[in-house]
Order: structure tokens, then C-alpha cells, then sequence
């Protein structure tokens, strides 16, 4: 079995023993592909560290999150672009919009979205999408830039069906972590009627831990639990949905 996490922030912890036993417990669950989404300036050298260490396994993304859209954007954006010289990466992201925090920077996320699509489009690269509270903004650029050369996941789905019909319309998956083991989230109901060909893992940890360890850190080892939630949906085995899930990631990253 081969699971495929793909959205983890793994290069969150920082500490060399601690971060060589998160990877040791992926390995034990067969998590052995970790896509790695870039947030700000200073989340970089800790990606490269990362594919340095572990370059069988770890698949770096750049971008900068909506939550980092600033006034000086335009200037991260810049150094963000020039840190790809040289450099595998394997889609722009996490970018997007989210209204969670912050309504007032609407209008420069909705900038920096658009110029990173433009980066994607240009070096032929899927996106990685953050979405909050956001979803008829972010579908709003969508649609605007919408074609053949648009393509990527919708992290951290949560929407209802329309929103995920839509998504995947527009050409794009839909990241399925640990809120579909939670029980009033009403996610499992969504994809009952969601080809799993749609359908990609992610765990977005150190954040949004699956039952049983909800409210704890989370980690990549424990994308084994949001798969088994997902098979039980599906009413397959968690090695069909590995195999299927993991295809859908080669697919969209092409590795």
C-alpha cells in the first residue's frame, strides 16, 4: 500500500529528532509521498531542507498563502518567484482566499491569486487552492481563468455538493483531510454522491487531526485514519482507495 499526502507542512517542526520520528511513523503507515505547500518567505529554506533530506519523498510547492497577502506583497511575490530558479517544484501553492481572518485584504489576495495562476500557467503547473469562507470569490477567478491550462486541488474541501460539483468542473480535485472523521461535518454525505476519481488525501498537518486524535497535533502518519474513513464511505478496501487516491496525485503532479 502507497499513500499520498498531499498537503502537508511538515517542515513545521523544526526539531531534528522530533521531525526524524514524524517520517519514521509516515513510513510505518505507508505515507511515503509528502507534497509540501510553501506559505511565506521564510517557509522555503525549510521545504528545501526537507526534499534535501528526503528527496524520494518530499515534493516541494511555492507560494504565498492568502493569510500572507500583505501590503507588501508585491515584494514577496517578487522573491517568492525568483526562489523557484533552479529549483523542482511541483505546484503553486497554497494560494487563494480566505475570509476567515481578514476581509479588509480582499482585494490584494484576490490580486496575488490571480498572479500566482498566472505562474502556474506559465510553467505548466497545477495550483493548490486555500479556500475559507471564500468559496464564491475564489470560484469567481476561476471561472475567469478558466481552461485546459487550469488544473489542481481544492485543499481542505469542505463545501457542500454543488460547491464540490463545481469544483471538480473546473477542473480540479478535492483534498479530502480530517474533517471527514469528524462526525457532524456532513462531509461523508458529500462524497457519497463524488466519484473517488475526484478525490485526493491530504492531512494539512499540524492542523485539522482526524479522530481519534482531534484537537491534538496533526501529523502525516495519520492520513492512514482519514483514508480508512474514506473507504468506509466508498465501501472499499483503504488499499483500493490508496491505490486509486495516489494515482489521482500522480496525475495531477506528475510524479
Amino acid at each position: 500500500m502507497l499513500l499520498t499526502d498531499t498537503h502537508t507542512h511538515l517542515y513545521y517542526e523544526t526539531d531534528e529528532e522530533k521531525q526524524a520520528l514524524l517520517f519514521q511513523r509516515c513510513f510505518e503507515n505507508s505515507v511515503t509521498r509528502l507534497f509540501l505547500p510553501n506559505v511565506d518567505l521564510s517557509s522555503i529554506a525549510k521545504i528545501d531542507e526537507l526534499v534535501r533530506k528526503y528527496p524520494e519523498n518530499c515534493f516541494a510547492m511555492a507560494g504565498l498563502h492568502p493569510c500572507d497577502v500583505k501590503e507588501d506583497y508585491a515584494q514577496v511575490l517578487a522573491e517568492i518567484y525568483q526562489s523557484m530558479e533552479g529549483k523542482k517544484i511541483y505546484a503553486i501553492g497554497e494560494i487563494g482566499i480566505d475570509l476567515h481572518w481578514d476581509k479588509t485584504t480582499l482585494a490584494i489576495q484576490q490580486t496575488a491569486f490571480r498572479e500566482q495562476i498566472k505562474w502556474a500557467k506559465a510553467m505548466k503547473l497545477p495550483i493548490v487552492i486555500h479556500c475559507r469562507e471564500a468559496f464564491d470569490q475564489v470560484f469567481e477567478v476561476l471561472e475567469a481563468e478558466k481552461g485546459d491550462d487550469l488544473r489542481g486541488i481544492m485543499h481542505c474541501f469542505t463545501g457542500n455538493l454543488e460547491q464540490a460539483k463545481k469544483t471538480i468542473e473546473l477542473g480540479f480535485y478535492l483534498g479530502i483531510g480530517g474533517v471527514v472523521t469528524y462526525k457532524k461535518a456532513g462531509l461523508d454525505e458529500v462524497l457519497m454522491h463524488i466519484p473517488l476519481e475526484h478525490i485526493v488525501l491530504e492531512t494539512d498537518s499540524p492542523f485539522l487531526a482526524p479522530v481519534p486524535y482531534r484537537g491534538k497535533p496533526n501529523e502525516s502518519s495519520y492520513l492512514v485514519h482519514i483514508a480508512q474513513r474514506v473507504a468506509d464511505i466508498y465501501n472499499l478496501s483503504i488499499e483500493e482507495v490508496a491505490e486509486i487516491t495516489t494515482a489521482n496525485s500522480v496525475d495531477i503532479f506528475n510524479v
